[in-house]
């Protein structure tokens, strides 16, 4: 099995994880999408981080931004983040209008209040608050996905750099872009408009959240990309 295949079983398990425990997915199915695999690191594949950065190092170049032979480039990586998420949007366009024509349409709706989005703010010694909107909204859809660190860095980029999205001053600069920890949670709220050309609306609730980790001690210098 190569390194691809492990991480892609791994993200698989962990999607399937949090499915079990949440009763709202009960029957709820899965959809596997390889744009969302990580980034490809050419010759640098599966060696310690430690190496890529020697490599980096050796290119004259930082290691965030080096490309090994044969690797995938982090625009490359941003425009399959964007590729992606354009279908995701549009998708729940067209899953909204159908619901829309349909009697039961509304029932299909999530009802979700300020105080449905207290659990997923960061955990920071001074706590943020959010008011989604000024009250209570509804949701077309409610979307979990799982994916991979540097994958998520670049998307959560594609965001800043082409939709001119704007993080809340709460969150400083050095965490908005950081890779996520393992099993980190980015929360996101979308509005999409219909019009052609129109860009998504974009509300940050939490980013790279890990709180859910403060008793674990992980040794990184041994991480293999």
């Amino acid at each position: 099995m190569g390194k691809h295949d492990t991480i892609r079983k791994n993200s698989c398990k962990t999607a399937c994880t949090i499915m079990s425990n949440n009763q709202p997915s009960v029957n709820v199915e899965i959809n596997y999408d390889i744009r969302l695999r990580e980034r490809k690191y050419g010759t640098a594949e599966g060696k310690p981080l430690s190496e890529m950065r020697a490599m980096a190092k050796k290119a004259g170049d930082q290691c965030p931004f080096y490309t090994p032979p044969n690797g995938e480039t982090l625009e490359q990586v941003k425009a399959r983040a964007r590729d992606f998420f354009e279908f995701l949007c549009q998708l729940v366009l067209e899953e909204s209008c159908g619901k829309a024509h349909t009697p039961s349409g509304a029932s299909g709706r999530l009802g979700i209040t300020s105080d449905d989005l207290v659990p997923f703010v960061n955990n920071t010694s001074n706590p943020v608050e959010y008011s989604f909107n000024g009250g209570d909204t509804t949701l077309d859809a409610s979307l979990l996905v799982v994916t991979h660190g540097a994958f998520m860095k670049n998307w959560i980029k594609y965001f800043v750099d082409d939709l001119q999205f704007a993080f809340p001053p709460e969150l400083k600069k050095s965490g908005e872009l950081s890779v996520s920890p393992n099993t980190g949670i980015s929360h996101f709220v979308i509005t999409v408009g219909s019009e052609t050309n129109s860009k998504p609306e974009i509300q940050c609730i939490c980013v790279n959240r890990h709180d859910h980790l403060t008793d674990l001690d992980a040794d990184t210098s041994h991480y293999q990309v």
